[in-house]
């Protein structure tokens, strides 16, 4: 059974937040505020937040920035994966994702389904690896952003959380680059 591992000194990360619309400014980012005060209230860092246009090649311009900068652990966006046309993060991220995270988009749509019923199968929620930085990608309502964080990251950016955790696999996500080296 899940649980915190409190002997274990907890760990924060940094995590960048990136909002995705065509509509939402930082007066009105409700799913933006929702998550950055969620990241800080588990006692992790705002890194950097952003807001960007439904536009795949700035999106992918915004991730390969963060997924470089070394001060940056996560990347979580909010907004852009439904299924209309202009719905593009998950292309976006297509372009830049070393390794999928399956099971995030999977689990976000099974916990999503006891709530929104059958319409989360227009949900295209993702995660994945680059450059050693986790990617993260919500949908951009306020509930999916805090059902996202509250029911799943909150506890896998734990390293108290047992019997695994994401923070504890950190340190090896770039082990293909040492061997390569050798």
């Amino acid at each position: 059974m899940a649980r915190l591992d409190e002997s274990r000194p907890f760990i924060p990360v940094n995590i960048a937040v990136l909002t995705v619309s065509d509509t939402r400014t930082a007066a009105n980012d409700t799913s933006g505020d929702a998550l950055a005060e969620r990241i800080v209230k588990a006692g992790h860092h705002v890194a950097d937040r952003m807001i960007e246009k439904d536009d795949a090649g700035a999106i992918e311009t915004v991730l390969r920035k963060w997924i470089a900068d070394p001060q940056i652990d996560v990347v979580i966006t909010t907004g852009g994966t439904g299924i209309t046309g202009r719905d593009v993060t998950p292309e976006a991220f297509d372009r830049v994702m070393e390794k999928r995270i399956e099971g995030f988009g999977e689990l976000f749509r099974m916990l999503s389904f006891q709530k929104i019923g059958t319409s989360t199968m227009q949900s295209r929620a993702i995660g994945g690896v680059a450059g050693g930085t986790y990617l993260f990608a919500l949908p951009g309502s306020t509930g999916a952003v805090k059902d996202g964080w509250d029911d799943i990251l909150v506890w896998q950016l734990d390293n108290r959380h047992r019997p695994c955790n994401l923070v504890e696999l950190m340190p090896r996500l770039q082990e293909h680059l040492t061997k390569a080296a050798e």
